[in-house]
């Protein structure tokens, strides 16, 4: 049988092989919440007390989850989360005594605006089960999921949802179609917890399965919840793509930035400028693995997404509530573009697409009105096909000698009255925010377009540590913290020989895990433009799909949690411990992920 996900068969598995996990993480986490239990009767006056402070409730009652419900109970909800490895882990959980039968007359039922999500539900559970799960859009009988759409109020989440079991049925509870899509995901993992594999059951298994009575409420810390693919650098096919969106919905995660343009590739069809793909999207060789100094001697390409591609993409992933934000590179990582229309450098070329990685000192010729009418022809094309809130322009590691040693780029500058090459980039980037703005849509860039002074409205993703991002909050424009402390994927995950080639650097599941997104430093009423966080799988050490899984997972998996659960709820011996469940399931959907090591289970950082 093969492994799908929102009913799309998953690819399998490709040479890098990993076995499923074991059960210690499991095991020592139980034992652990078990010992806790006698220090949670100890804390439940003092609990209660804190209680009644209304500013204190939400963290305390996420910290120590149904405490109000008598001593002890807080242990039975911990395992029982833990027995179903959810994850991310839920703000709210509170666990009864009975059990709810998702039998053979079981409907989903989901009228009006739910309908959709109702069937998504239906179709993913009748997946898990093995068995059809009928949809209706009548009343609600004993033994059925309802989902309802709800008024949201000020203050609740937009994603928030809740889930109630009892032993007549499962409520979902939401204000929009993405929490009743999250409350799916979460019934989903309680009623398949990884702890078998559904297609080796026996029929009469098969067709029972039985979820605790409980109450869920459930919300994301943060409305970005990203990943980055890099198919510039190495092409990933269409077809990942859309198994990448399914992983990221399983996540809870909702952002998928594509760098879609670089020195070493240009992705994207743009019909006005049909010499990008023509030149742009193949170079002469590559650099070799294990020798990335050195060519391979193999051209590579033409390999580019056409437009009618990436809409499906989008109206695949608005269907799993994840949104796809290209990022076009500007004004630099732009050689590929250049190759193509070389009038558009300071220096007119000729050029050829980089066969090297690293950073080329060729970028836009800034100070040339065609050239920077060309950078808005490409996005007009680029927003048609995207309908994004947010348009990445990249903006990063630009270098400005040869705006330096450009007559046009000089007689810019003195035009404009601007001060040096750094806030010619800023006037650039007006230039661009200017027409996104015109477009209904916002510049995001990477921390680099603070140098010349932040435009306007533009976003920042802080790359380079927080630093850029402590300083675009305090200056009130929105952040996503992605340092490469803790979220460039492409770094190392462990130091041991058969780990594979990489960029660099180490970043182990553990680190990923402790990172707090929100800096101790940044003023309280400057938080709100933490949008949130995102990793960053960079593909020049990623040739394949299965290479961009191994990078990705479980680090990815730590990521989500980081980007939804409430801070005070992370525990990483409890996260280890529904991981080692959650890995089953990745194994069922045929993910290369990196299979934890002693290191990782124990949280050290070597």
């Amino acid at each position: 049988m093969p492994a799908t996900l929102f009913g799309r068969e998953m690819p399998q598995r490709g040479a890098i092989e990993c076995g499923a996990s074991n059960e210690r993480g499991y095991l020592t986490a139980i034992i652990q919440l078990r010992l806790r239990r006698a220090e949670e009767l100890r804390l439940s006056t003092a609990v209660a007390q804190l209680l009644m402070k209304p500013k204190d409730f939400l963290p305390v009652f996420i910290l120590i989850p149904v405490m109000a419900l008598g001593a002890g109970s807080s242990s039975v909800a911990e395992e029982e989360v833990l027995r179903a490895g959810l994850i991310p882990r839920p703000a709210q959980v509170r666990v009864g005594d009975g059990t709810f039968e998702i039998g053979s007359k079981t409907r989903v039922i989901g009228r009006g605006a739910a309908a959709g999500e109702a069937a998504k539900l239906a179709e993913s559970l009748s997946i898990v089960l093995g068995r059809p799960i009928r949809v209706s859009s009548g009343p609600a009988n004993e033994g059925d999921i309802e989902l309802v759409l709800v008024q949201a109020n000020s203050s609740a989440s937009v994603e928030g949802y809740q889930l109630i079991v009892d032993r007549t049925g499962a409520k979902i509870r939401a204000a929009t179609s993405a929490g009743l899509f999250y409350a799916g995901i979460t019934l989903r993992q309680l009623v398949w917890p990884g702890t078998r594999d559904p297609a080796e059951e026996s029929e009469a298994h098969v067709k029972e399965a039985f979820i605790r009575t409980m109450e869920i409420t459930d919300f994301p810390r943060f409305s970005w919840r990203g990943l980055l693919v890099d198919p510039a650098r190495h092409f990933l096919p269409f077809e990942f793509l859309k198994k990448m969106v399914d992983l990221m919905a399983l996540h809870k995660l909702n952002t998928l930035q594509i760098h879609l343009t670089d020195d070493q590739g240009w992705r994207f069809e743009v019909k006005k400028y049909p010499r990008l793909t023509e030149v742009g999207s193949r170079r002469a060789e590559s650099p070799r693995r294990g020798a990335p100094n050195t060519g391979d001697g193999i051209p590579y390409g033409p390999f580019f997404y056409t437009q009618t591609q990436m809409r499906e993409l989008v109206d695949y992933a608005r269907s799993r509530h994840v949104t796809i934000v290209p990022e076009i590179e500007m004004p630099g990582h732009f050689l590929a573009a250049l190759a193509a229309y070389p009038e558009f450098s300071c220096t007119g070329g000729p050029f050829n697409v980089r066969t090297r990685w690293g950073v080329h000192s060729d970028i836009l010729c800034a100070g040339n009105d065609a050239a920077v009418e060309f950078a808005r022809n490409v996005l007009a094309e680029v927003i048609e096909v995207f309908p994004s809130e947010f348009i990445h322009i990249g903006g990063d590691e630009a270098p400005r000698e040869r705006w330096k040693a450009c007559a046009r780029c000089q007689a810019r500058i003195r035009k404009e009255g601007l001060k040096n090459e750094a806030q010619l980039q800023t006037w650039f980037n007006s230039q661009i925010e200017q027409f996104l703005t015109s477009h209904g849509r916002r510049l995001i860039g990477w921390d680099e377009i603070l140098e010349g002074g932040l435009t306007p409205g533009a976003a920042v993703m802080s790359w380079r540590g927080t630093k850029g991002g402590i300083a675009a909050a305090e200056a009130s424009h929105d952040v996503v913290m992605s340092p490469t402390s803790h979220c460039y994927f492409d770094y190392a995950q462990g130091k041991g020989p058969l780990e594979p080639e990489s960029i660099g650097g180490f970043i182990p599941l553990a680190k990923v895990y402790g990172f707090e997104p929100v800096p101790s430093e940044l003023p309280a009423d400057r938080h709100r433009h933490v949008l949130g966080v995102q990793g960053n799988l960079w593909g020049e050490f990623m040739w394949t799909p299965q290479d961009v899984e191994y990078f990705a997972f479980p680090r990815a998996v730590a990521l989500a949690e980081v980007a939804w659960s409430p801070a005070q709820s992370r525990n990483y011996s409890d996260f280890i411990g529904r991981l080692e469940r959650h890995l089953k399931r990745l194994d069922r959907l045929n993910v290369n992920y990196r299979k934890p090591d002693q290191n990782d289970r124990s949280g050290q950082i070597q």
